[in-house]
């Protein structure tokens, strides 16, 4: 089906690289539900683990407009209200895409796992059609774009902090009001960093998660929950005193971590399950000062701090846990391919 001329233009093409986060503390006060009445507050970093989306120009040749590949499904189609991936369809109808697009996504870790991925995507796919309209925006704006998308279109049950981090990239606090959302990035020495990174392990589950289902039953409590949330968010400041005076090498960060899960568990019978509870009680007992499981809960990936001499000691006894190593992102999504006419 011809559909104008075959020119230059359709051999653009762009690949943005955005990365995914890990949350540790005030996790659940990013809710609007929360903080647009009490305030809110995160402590978080994204990680070297991305989100990569690739769009480029589809040449007439086909009898569909539009294609797109995610993982192992694909979908082609003609109109945009035929999208059935909701994200793609709703940023294409906010960024009132006419064009005909292939967009492909690929990622390093699965999704649904608690590492804000589908967030990551949502903003890696906005910075790419951003780029293939040929405009530059900040991060604050993406990150906004984002969470109107994601709160406003698609009506998911999620907070507005995992758009942020993989907008803005790097280790931040995150503080939500009613009038404005602040990114604050804590700066320590790099040392400090390095010393933070050296003693947190990541391990996949391996359980499937329903981030929707736990995250709603959350919100329907909120007003049940409130000394929970604000302990939870008072931990930020708590967390980063910490990193400030590492007098005794950040083992309160670890235990900080500890009581946050505890608090997190509170929120919802659904965070977390039997196999979990197993999985953090060997993790203690291996030496892990404390640990949580990322995102809603339920599954997905599992967060421990624990001295680097009693790293092998923990991989033994979580085998055959997938241990995932990582380092701090410091960039946020970018575009890292971009080839014009």
């Amino acid at each position: 089906m011809k559909r104008g001329d075959f020119n230059e233009s359709s051999s653009l093409m762009i690949i943005t690289r955005t990365p995914f986060r890990i949350s540790f503390f005030g996790g659940g006060t990013d809710f609007p539900a929360w903080y647009l009445e009490n305030g809110g507050a995160v402590l978080s970093t994204t990680i070297d683990k991305y989100c990569y989306v690739h769009c480029r120009k589809l040449p007439p040749f086909f009898d569909f407009k539009h294609k797109i590949v995610f993982f192992s499904k694909h979908e082609a189609f003609n109109e945009i209200g035929e999208i059935q991936h909701p994200a793609v369809r709703e940023v294409y109808r906010f960024m009132d895409v006419k064009e005909g697009l292939m967009m492909q996504h690929d990622g390093d870790l699965p999704s649904h796992s608690g590492l804000g991925s589908s967030s990551a995507f949502t903003v890696g796919l906005l910075n790419a059609l951003y780029a293939v309209q040929g405009k530059m925006i900040t991060k604050k704006r993406l990150a906004f774009d984002a969470i109107h998308v994601e709160q406003d279109m698609i009506k998911e049950a999620v907070g507005s902090q995992d758009q942020i981090a993989a907008a803005f990239g790097g280790l931040n606090k995150i503080v939500f009001s009613a009038n404005n959302i602040e990114v604050n990035p804590v700066t320590i020495a790099t040392e400090k960093i390095v010393h933070l990174q050296n003693h947190l392990m990541l391990f996949f589950t391996g359980f499937a998660r329903f981030a929707v289902e736990i995250e709603n039953d959350k919100l329907q409590q909120l007003g049940t929950k409130r000394s929970e949330l604000t302990a939870m968010h008072q931990m930020v400041d708590s967390a980063i005193d910490i990193l400030n005076n590492s007098s005794n090498g950040y083992d309160d960060f670890g235990k900080l971590l500890h009581e946050t899960w505890l608090l997190k568990k509170s929120l919802s019978s659904k965070v977390s399950t039997s196999q979990i509870d197993d999985i953090y009680q060997k993790g203690l007992a291996a030496g892990a000062l404390g640990g949580k499981v990322l995102g809603a809960g339920g599954g997905g990936f599992i967060l421990f701090f624990i001295e680097p001499e009693k790293q092998d000691r923990l991989k033994s006894a979580l085998s055959p846990l997938l241990h995932v190593p990582f380092r701090f992102d410091t960039l946020g999504s970018q575009v890292i391919y971009y080839a014009v006419p």
